[in-house]
Formats: structure tokens, sequence, C-alpha cells
């Protein structure tokens, strides 16, 4: 295939300006990618993938896919707006076999910002980039992350509309040397919509094949000329969600009901995906040009929602700080009764066995009765929750970016880019239907248990120049830069009552807001670091079919101090279709001053039971004592090789192989039992509630992975029956290999999820026909076989589903052309994950949560489109 004609420029030997060579390398580093007349047309939606320019991969001049050295993917704005998806992550990763993100329905803050992985490695292995510029991270930890992704601080790019894309690029390769931290996996860059005149209207109602889920978005976006030179792009998005239910009742709640109980809700928990009660984003691009081939940019995106799930169900008889007593000397279980006026004072309370439903309990009934003397002073939260009761948690995250900057060019032809970007993300987390124990009858329901936020201010400075040499076939592009990157992480108290040490404490009540302990005035904190970084590129054409580049960077961590990547790759056009690519790279992610400083107490499943687990910093006394030591970055290997073929028929192929070594991962450890000595020794640091922690968990860098795989990718297009059609097929072997991890610390269940959560094989194949204004889509979906770690317990709830294809299906019509009206379907014959075969047994979910095609069945949906 010719290269696209921009790099085919070269600048005459007697000095002629190389303005439209200089143009391109300039677009590479800029934020816009506005072309050098204001107004100009945009890359056209319908752009075959294999014509589509990129600026991410390189600082040379912006490149095609097939004429890329490392693998390249370009979504373009069609291919997100043609599905049912209505959340970035699934959008991307319909699309994009090699990218994962699945439900999380009960799991703490990750319900709230989902992790998503990118060639099997953990969501914070991926850089995510917006018109060329580094996004911040979200505030959200991911304290349970399914394994692979436990601990991971990454971006949220839910947060960005999809009405304000012009197209995504996603580089599958390290690129530490060209980007920085994060780049291990590779990098995704959201190139942002820069038309200055028209825009669209479009709404969607979906819901699933069980009639929940009911889904409502409406989304637009407008071009504005901003004066004559350049351009205003502005997007808007709101969305609602109701939540869907894929449960059956559990075990011991159906016992309870047999038992005679009439107050257990049937389901008592609820799995599934959570209620998103409203989500709304903003997004404003805007480029203007200054003369003289300078340019000004600005873009900023402000983004809130607030999601509402559900948590654990709390048995009335075997919760412990809430219903559970221990056991009398005749091993009778017992219920945890409150003396109100003091244990040896006034009137003492009686021993209430449990049986099989306590309400029956003659004694029970006695404490039960506020109307007597006995019954005014002991208390038992079953008089307030009979059937137990099941936590609902949730928050509001709020995000908020802005980036602005300029580029042109100096007297002696270097081209320049300077911007300066903040980003700041903040969670506040809330929790409904749940209990202080140790406030007793006095407790509240309702909680805001504190609030977390992730602020970075970055700078950069970057400098390219095409350099003529008689030995070089091609210009030799040269670019460098600094980079300067400022961020804190921040822990804000939750309300008095969330993290309160009640009067019931002593009597053996827990502490805090159940479920999700409020975030106590000790554990609130600000932590910052900053960092420098400075890179060098270089890239030529040695002669007209070889391709080199070479990159360095090194960076200097205020906390950690400093670390230096490379990169080298190469292309060689072997013949006039087929082409052989390669690179190698070494890359790091440096630990967030979230993770070396977080304290959170998680509720979380070990064997069959549940406990209260404290995280906390790798540097606490207690976790030092428990191996805890300060976080290192993690640092990678990574080698691709691939082929490219692109012939005279239309047909776009390539077939690459990557193999990402990474050492010293950093991940979340196993739940490490507390003695009493421990307990005894986080209270005299001040940790009142240890008294009710069962284990504790801390970040570390604690194992070492081998990740490869392949990657297939192919396109093609053909006139049928007067019409256009177009087939693209993407596949992704990914495979992982734990090569060594401490025991002590990561159990043979979590290594098992490393290796196998995400499943080896995932593809998809693509139908795209055309006729006049009718337009038909068909996609086939091929999930493979995985494994999961049921409720990430570590107890032998081992599950293995087997491999699943699901089909979707898009009929639209151009009524005008400016309306399109489409209905459509994912999943339409509505197939579901193997079922869970401990379902009932353990906490009723009905599927493997962790199923990487979800667990909601069908989902069918209308949308409607205005142009103008």
């Amino acid at each position: 295939m010719t290269k696209p004609v921009i790099e085919k420029v070269v600048p005459s030997v007697h000095g002629i300006r190389p303005t439209l060579v200089a143009c391109a390398i300039l677009a590479s580093l800029s934020t816009t990618s506005f072309a050098q007349e204001a107004g100009a047309d945009s890359v056209e939606p319908d752009t075959q993938a294999d014509e589509r320019i990129a600026v991410v991969g390189t600082r040379s001049a912006p490149r095609s896919v097939g004429d890329s050295a490392v693998p390249l993917d370009i979504v373009g704005a069609d291919e997100l707006r043609d599905q049912g998806s209505t959340d970035m992550m699934n959008m991307v990763s319909t699309v994009v076999p090699s990218f994962n993100v699945n439900d999380q329905p009960i799991n703490d803050a990750s319900t709230l910002v989902r992790p998503a992985n990118l060639r099997g490695l953990a969501s914070d292995h991926t850089l995510v980039l917006v018109n060329g510029k580094r996004r911040h991270r979200s505030a959200v930890i991911t304290f349970l992350g399914g394994g692979l992704s436990d601990g991971a601080q990454g971006p949220d790019i839910s947060n960005i509309p999809a009405s304000a894309l012009r197209q995504i690029e996603v580089l599958r390769d390290g690129a530490a040397a060209q980007y920085g931290s994060d780049a291990i996996a590779g990098v995704i860059n959201f190139v942002l919509n820069d038309a200055s005149e028209g825009g669209t209207l479009e709404a969607r109602y979906g819901t699933t094949a069980e009639g929940d889920g009911d889904t409502i978005q409406i989304s637009g976006n407008i071009g504005l000329p901003l004066s004559e030179r350049g351009f205003a792009n502005l997007s808007v998005e709101y969305r609602e969600a109701d939540a869907t239910s894929r449960s059956v009742q559990r075990d011991d709640a159906a016992a309870l009901i047999e038992a005679g109980n009439t107050f257990v809700a049937d389901p008592a928990q609820i799995w599934g995906t959570p209620e998103i009660k409203y989500d709304f984003k903003a997004l404003g691009n805007f480029g203007l040009d200054l003369g003289g081939n300078k340019e000004a940019y600005l873009f900023a995106n402000y983004a809130e929602r607030e999601i509402e799930g559900g948590f654990y169900y709390r048995h009335p008889h075997d919760r412990d700080g809430v219903f559970f007593g221990g056991f009398n000397d005749q091993d009778e279980q017992l219920l945890l009764v409150a003396d109100l006026d003091g244990v040896g004072q006034g009137l003492s309370c009686p021993e209430v066995p449990v049986g099989d439903n306590v309400l029956d309990s003659p004694e029970y009934q006695l404490i039960a009765d506020n109307n007597t003397p006995l019954g005014a002073n002991c208390f038992a939260f079953n008089e307030l929750f009979p059937g137990g009761f099941t936590p609902r948690f949730g928050g509001i995250v709020t995000d908020a970016s802005f980036v602005a900057g300029t580029n042109g060019y100096l007297a002696s032809d270097w081209a320049y880019d300077v911007s300066v970007g903040v980003g700041y993300s903040r969670v506040e987390y809330l929790l409904f239907n749940t209990v202080n124990p140790s406030l007793g009858p006095d407790t509240p329901f309702d909680f805001s248990p504190g609030a977390a936020s992730q602020l970075e201010k970055n700078f950069n400075l970057d400098f390219s120049k095409g350099f003529q040499f008689d030995s070089f076939y091609d210009l030799v592009n040269f670019a460098t830069g600094i980079e300067y990157r400022r961020e804190t992480f921040k822990q804000e108290t939750g309300d008095p009552a969330s993290f309160a040490v009640g009067p019931l404490t002593e009597q053996g009540f827990g502490i805090g807001s159940n479920g999700f302990p409020g975030i106590k005035p000790e554990a609130a904190g600000e932590w910052s670091r900053g960092n420098w970084a400075w890179y060098a590129d270089v890239e030529t054409y040695l002669t007209e079919d070889f391709m080199v580049g070479a990159a360095i960077r090194l960076e200097d961590f205020s906390d950690f101090g400093s670390t230096s990547n490379g990169k080298l790759s190469a292309r060689w056009q072997l013949t006039a279709d087929w082409a052989l690519r390669g690179a190698v790279s070494t890359g790091f992610k440096a630990p967030t001053v979230g993770q070396s400083n977080v304290i959170n107490v998680t509720t979380a499943f070990v064997g069959d039971a549940l406990q209260d687990q404290a995280l906390l910093p790798p540097t606490n006394p207690i976790a030092a004592l428990k191996g805890g030591r300060p976080l290192e970055p993690e640092e990678s290997v990574a080698y691709s090789l691939g082929l490219v073929g692109e012939f005279e028929n239309g047909l776009y192929l390539t077939v690459d192989y990557f193999n990402i070594e990474v050492t010293d991962r950093l991940s979340r450890t196993s739940a490490i039992p507390l003695t009493q000595e421990d307990r005894d020794a986080l209270i005299e640091q001040g940790v009142r509630d240890a008294a009710s922690y069962s284990s504790v968990v801390y970040f570390t860098n604690d194992f070492d992975t081998t990740t490869q795989g392949i990657d297939v990718v192919a396109n093609y297009g053909h006139d049928l029956w007067e019409g256009d059609m177009k087939y693209t097929l993407a596949y992704n072997w990914t495979d992982t290999t734990v090569d060594s991890f401490n025991p002590d610390n990561i159990n043979l269940a979590k290594v098992q999820m490393l290796e196998d959560n995400l499943p080896a094989h995932r593809a998809t194949f693509t139908a795209n026909y055309r006729f006049d204004a009718m337009r038909t889509l068909a996609r086939v979906n091929y999930y493979g076989k995985y494994y999961e770690d049921h409720v990430d317990a570590g107890g032998g709830l081992d599950i293995f589903p087997g491999a699943e294809t699901t089909v979707d299906v898009e009929f639209s019509y151009d009524f005008s052309e400016s309306f399109t009206a489409a209905i459509g379907g994912k999943n339409v014959f509505d197939n579901r994950p193997d079922e869970n075969p401990f379902a009932s047994a353990v906490v009723g979910s009905l599927y493997p949560p962790t199923s990487p095609m979800g667990v909601n069945g069908g989902y069918y949906y209308l949308r409607a489109q205005y142009k103008f």
C-alpha cells in the first residue's frame, strides 16, 4: 500500500522550508489535530481502518496503521456509535479484543470505577492520553480488583463522552520510553472532535432480556467557529440506568425462611450491574490559528455520576460484631445482646440461644419487648433487622481536567509545543441500610464514610525537527522534551457516626459503619510527590523500505529516585504487500502516592466467611511486621514482532506477537491473619477499631510475570448487491505465567486468577453492509474459557466456566440526510455464562461475577440521531 502523502514529502536540499513535514511533526506533538486552515474537514468517520492516520506511538510524522512499527488500532467515531454500549469502557472492549472489562457487582470502590485490562495486564499498566496529553488517574484504588487489578489505580475513561471523539488510537506496545510511567501494556489516545461546524443530537433507550437495567442516554455535539481562524467543539452527555439482578436465594437465607423468619428478603442479596442514578459528562475542545505557523489549543472535561450497588448479606444469627454472640458452655450459639446500662450495672441481660430462628426464642422475645424494664435495657439488632440486612454501597464520582498550550515554530525551524494541564478526580463514598453496631439503637442507617481525591498537575515542553543527511534516505526526525508532574492523593474524614467508637464497643459490637467503616481523622491525610522527566526520540528511513526508531527517557521521582528506559523499533517493507515490524523496550510503572499511603477497611470473604480486613500502608509497623516494605517501581521488558499485509484487493492483515516480562509487580496481599497481640499493638497505635479486624492486607511488590500473546487484525471491503460490505476480524490470544511469588502473601488461588481469570482467547468478527439509506451490522463475539476464584475467597470455590459466543445486531435507516434511526441488540440470543456451581451455597450469584461477557444476557436498544 502507498504511504500517506504526508510521509513522502522531503524538504529540498536547497533550503526550502519543510512546511508540510514540519506541520506533520508538530501535529504529532500537538494536542489539537486541526488543519492549518480553520474549518477544514476532519477525518471522515467511514474511512477504512488501514487508511486512518494516527499520532500516537511516534513523534515523527503521523502515519497510517499499516506504516506503524508497532501494533496500532484506530477506532473511528462510527465504530463507537454503531453498538449498544453506552459506557466508554464497554465500547472499547467491544471493538478491541485485547482490552477486557467486566461487571463489578460487589467489589467496593471497583463498583464505582471499573478496572480495565489491556493485553492481560493491570488497569494502571496502560497509559491514557487525550489529544496526546497524559490523563490523570482516578481517585479510586481498586482494593478488590479480582486478582489481576488488585491495588491498581488507573484512569477512568468512562468520564469521556463518546460524542466528543473523532477517533481512539490504541497502541498495543510498551511505550514508557516515549510517554513515561504506566505505558507497560500500551497507550490509549482519545482524539477529540475538532469540527468547526455542524453537530449531532442522539437519544438512546435500552433494556435487558429480563426487562431490567433500563437505560436512557441523551448526547449532543456541536462545532462552532472560534473567530475566523479556529474552532470550538462542544459535547455533552447524560445517562441513567436501572440496576439488574442475576441472583438466587442464598441457602442460609432460605433456611431462615423455612424456619419461619418472614422478614428475609428474596433474594437476600443482589448480584448485577449497579444503578446509575445519573451520569453527566461535558467536554470542550478549542483551537485557534495564531498566524505565523503558531496555534493555541485548550480542552476541558467535567463529569459527575452517582452509582449505587449491593453488598454482602448480614445474616441475623452469624454476622460477627452485629448478631453473633459466641457460644455458651453447652456449645449453643448465642445472640449478641447489648446491656444498655452497662455490664454488671442494674438489670442483667439473659443469654439468648439462636436455634433455627432466634425470633422464636423465648429469651429473645423477652429482650425484644421494650415495654418491660428488661426489654428496655437489653438490645439486639434483630429488633431493627429481624431478617438481617444487606448494606447498599455507592458513591459520587467527580472528575475534571483542563489542558492548555501553544505550538509553532522557532526561527530555526524547530517545532515546539508547550502545555500545562490539571486533572482532578474525587470519589465520595456513600453507604445505606447499615449500622454502626457500637452505637446500638442510636445508630443512623445511612453514612458518608469519607472521600478520596487525586490531583495531578503537568507541564510539558517538546521540541522536534527533521534533519537532512546525505547518508540517509529520508529526514532524520528528532524530538526531545521535558515534563514535570506533581500528584497529590488525599483521604477525607467520614461523618463522625461512620467511625465512632460507641458505648457498646467493650461488649463486642463492631466499630464503624458496617461494610465500609468511615475514614478516621488519623487515617485522613494528604500525600504528594513530584517528578521530572527528559526524553529524546529519533526516527528515520535508512532506505526506502527500512524504517528505524529509538527513544530514551530519564525520570526522577521525589519519593523513590530515578529510572531510565529505552526503546528500539523497526519496520521493513519486504515486498509490495508484506512488511515486517518489531520493537524491544523497557518500561516501568511508578507506585502511586495513594498506593503507598492509603488506609482502608474492607469486608471480604476468606474461605467461607466474611472478614473485616485492614488495608494498611506497607510501612505501617503492623504491615512491616507481616513483611511490608516501601513500594518500588514495577519494571518491564517487552518484545514485539509482527507482519503487516496490505494488498491491492483491499485486504489488510496484521499478525503480531508480544512478550512482556514484568518484575516486582504490585498487588494487594492475600489476607494475613492477625493475632490478638497484633490487634493489641494496633490499638496502642490509636486504631481503636482493630479489635474487630480479622486480618491485614497491604500493597507489595511480591511477584513477577511473563505475559505473551498474539494479535490478529484483518479488514476487507468490497461491493455487494449494489451496496458496500466491510468485514473486520480481530483476535487476541494472551497467556500470563506467574514466574515467582511470595507464598506468604499471595495464595495459589490468586496466582491462578492472575494467570487465567481473563479468557486466553477473544475474538470479534464484524460485517457491516450499507445499501442506499439502509445499514446492517452483525458482530460475532467469542470469549474463551477462564477461571474464577469465587468472591476472591481463596477457599476452594473454584469455577471453570466454558467458552461462550454472543451475537450483536444493528439495523439503521437514514430517513433523510439529517435523521437516522436504529434498532439493535447486544447478545441478541440472550446467551448467558455457565451457571455458578456455588450460587445458592455461598452468596447467591447466579453466574460467575467476573464473566468477561457480563452477567445480564441480552440487551436491546433503540437510538435516533439528528445531524445538522
